[in-house]
């Protein structure tokens, strides 16, 4: 039986940063009921989720494993804070040219080799980092976005993989790091 699953590829943050982002969504959880960004680390999407037959997830690994290998690690920057609308709140990410030509070339490598269309969001990559999104309501937007302002996230990432995500039980978990060079 062919069982279908979703899965996105994105930059991950490890270590002191990622828990200060993680504190940040418990807080807005926690003042103003907002949760829905706990359902995944903190992270920064370069390919929008997908369904794709588990049974060949082995395989889509390995794929995406050859043609991540053929880059370089770059620098991203995570500073200020932004928004789409009012549903959703986002720490700002400046990236290299690296980034961008990762971005574009991995979206057409799924198109082309994995026969997977592309999103608009896809093709309108603008890099960030969500804090809170969907379930923010819209009497607390200004004070959700004022919170996170106040916290002054600065900081440069090294990214030397990128991680494959899945969505188990309702939330995104890593099953794989793939090394860039």
């Amino acid at each position: 039986m062919k069982v279908m699953q979703k899965y996105f590829l994105a930059i991950v943050p490890e270590g002191e940063f990622q828990d200060r982002v993680k504190q940040l969504k418990l807080e807005i959880k926690d003042r103003f009921q907002a949760k829905f960004a706990l359902k995944s680390p903190a992270h920064i999407t370069l390919k929008m989720p997908f369904v794709y037959n588990e049974a060949k997830e082995d395989e889509l690994i390995r794929k995406l494993g050859e043609f991540i290998a053929g880059y370089n690690s770059f620098n991203v920057t995570v500073a200020g804070l932004g928004n789409f609308g009012t549903r959703v709140i986002y720490l700002d990410v400046e990236g290299e040219d690296a980034l961008y030509v990762l971005q574009r070339e991995l979206i057409s490598y799924f198109k082309r080799t994995l026969k997977l269309t592309d999103e608009l969001s896809d093709r309108n990559f603008q890099p960030h980092m969500t804090v809170a999104f969907k379930d923010i309501k819209r009497s607390q937007f200004q004070n959700i976005l004022a919170v996170v302002g106040k916290q002054e996230f600065q900081e440069v990432i090294s990214v030397s993989k990128i991680v494959v995500l899945k969505k188990v039980l309702g939330q995104w978990e890593a099953i794989n790091f793939l090394e860039l060079r």
